[in-house]
């Protein structure tokens, strides 16, 4: 079945819990993970930096979305030999497989989430 240039498998059915989509879904169902993947986009960053980049994460929670994304291998934790040893050494990145997830699908879903943010926020007028 072809739907919108996408390949789609017909077998693949969202109540079945070998599921692809179930699959997808489950690396990114803690609510702050894809936005952890989407502010790794902008390139390697400390993770003092991302405490600062994501408004209303705190320490606890973005320490927890990093250790799942690093878990899963989407994200890497480095050493920065110009800085001290960790955590102010510590540089995270998206691994190719995080990269791909956060510029693919993860940037097409913001995107259609911009297109639609007044039917989704409620505020389109309804005839």
């Amino acid at each position: 079945m072809r739907e919108t240039g996408l390949v789609i498998d017909d077998s693949c059915q969202t109540f079945v819990s070998d599921c692809h989509v179930r699959a997808a879904i489950e690396l990114i169902r803690h609510a702050w993970d894809s936005v952890v993947l989407s502010a790794l986009r902008m390139g390697p960053t400390r993770r003092n930096e991302l405490l600062t980049r994501i408004a209303g994460v705190s320490d606890k929670v973005l320490t927890q979305a990093l250790q799942r994304l690093q878990e899963r291998g989407l994200v890497t934790k480095a050493l920065n030999a110009e800085q001290p040893a960790p955590p102010s050494g510590a540089i995270y990145q998206l691994t190719p497989l995080g990269d791909s997830l956060a510029n693919g699908p993860l940037a097409q879903l913001a995107q259609w989430a911009a297109d639609n943010q007044a039917e989704l926020t409620g505020s389109s007028a309804t005839p």
